[in-house]
């Protein structure tokens, strides 16, 4: 079967049962020939390090990325043995994908927000080290350390991945990383604008701005499944995000900021406890997408395959070197993959490599 390498999934989305979900995840994945997995984490039962070692043990042609993990909640030392271990594991199919993090959270855990000049930094270690450098006496934003060192006779290139947001973090994205991942709910326009910023940054120091992979996280969520299970992954998937940074989200969309307060100031939405994509019934999440305009939720694909298919391959038009189907498992995309795979246009994508980083 011919793989799709700018189409991929991330496993485990939401709030999984058991981590073990993902093992069938990823067989059925590569099985309807998605090009690459992603693995996100989450501080519970989805820690990236062992999701990506059961997703390489299960798989043997897709690109597994993590999109994304912290670079300053473990030694760069054992981030970069993590990443050279799975790139080895699989050869050549792995990207390292990093992220800044939730500022809240990472306060709540003691650790301080992650700058611009601590991300740089920490980049250049990871790909020294993988060249097999000895880095004596570093003293940077990443922190100091007497020495780091993986093995002298190592000389690879790991691609690496950055999920972005902000104009200054796209920008950094486009400077630094091989790939960029970009947030759900994105409209046309904030789309649109994020890929230029990708790719006039990368041109601006010298880089071939096709070489820098962008991916529409673009949530996928056919009327084939049940309508609570749809509520769930749209209505209660946007309100979550809104819950954790809503004014963000709600900037970089240019969206009306009274519309966020209004949902804010709702008694069900002030007093709910949790994440509402995990812990809201049916009916509570009926009553929350009374207070979320149509305009919010339209960045997705929804309806029949057909339309679906016809929304995805609208991401691409609008700049998107690849797109994320996220927020349903394989098997619940198995339908609009397949109607993805019948109007495939021949050709278009063959330059691309199931690493979602690689060029």
């Amino acid at each position: 079967m011919e793989r799709m390498n700018e189409l991929a999934f991330y496993t485990l989305a939401g709030n999984p049962e058991s981590p073990r979900e993902l093992l069938d995840e990823v067989r059925t994945g590569e099985g309807m020939g998605f090009g690459s997995v992603f693995i996100s984490e989450r501080f519970n039962v989805k820690e990236a390090v062992t999701l990506s070692g059961a997703a390489a043990a299960v798989s043997s042609e897709m690109g597994i990325a993590t999109a994304a993990t912290n670079l300053n909640t473990r030694h760069p030392i054992v981030t970069a043995a993590y990443a050279m271990t799975m790139h080895k594991l699989t050869g050549g199919r792995f990207s390292l994908g990093l992220g800044r993090g939730i500022p809240l959270l990472l306060g709540m855990y003691g650790l301080s927000p992650v700058t611009d000049a601590e991300i740089e930094d920490f980049v250049g270690l990871m790909r020294r080290l993988w060249r097999g450098e000895m880095i004596a006496g570093h003293d940077g934003p990443a922190g100091r350390f007497p020495l780091l060192v993986l093995d002298a006779g190592l000389d690879e290139h790991i691609p690496m991945t950055f999920t972005a947001f902000t104009k200054r973090s796209l920008e950094l994205a486009g400077r630094l990383f091989d790939a960029v991942v970009l947030h759900t709910f994105f409209t046309d326009e904030t789309l649109t604008r994020s890929v230029e910023t990708v790719k006039r940054a990368a041109a601006a120091c010298g880089r071939d701005p096709a070489a820098v992979r962008v991916w529409s996280c673009f949530a996928t969520v056919g009327d084939h499944l049940p309508e609570p299970l749809r509520l769930k992954k749209t209505v209660g998937r946007l309100a979550t995000y809104l819950q954790a940074y809503g004014d963000l989200l709600v900037r970089t969309n240019r969206w009306d900021p009274a519309v966020l307060a209004r949902f804010r100031a709702d008694p069900l939405v002030a007093g709910f406890r949790g994440a509402i994509d995990a812990k809201a019934t049916t009916d509570e999440l009926a009553c929350i997408a009374a207070l979320l305009p149509a305009e919010w939720l339209a960045p997705a694909a929804m309806g029949t395959p057909a339309r679906c298919v016809e929304k995805i391959r609208g991401q691409f038009a609008l700049g998107a070197d690849g797109v994320i189907l996220h927020g349903a498992t394989p098997a619940e995309l198995a339908p609009i993959v397949a109607e993805y795979r019948r109007t495939r246009p021949s050709g278009r994508f063959d330059r691309l490599v199931p690493n979602p980083a690689g060029c």
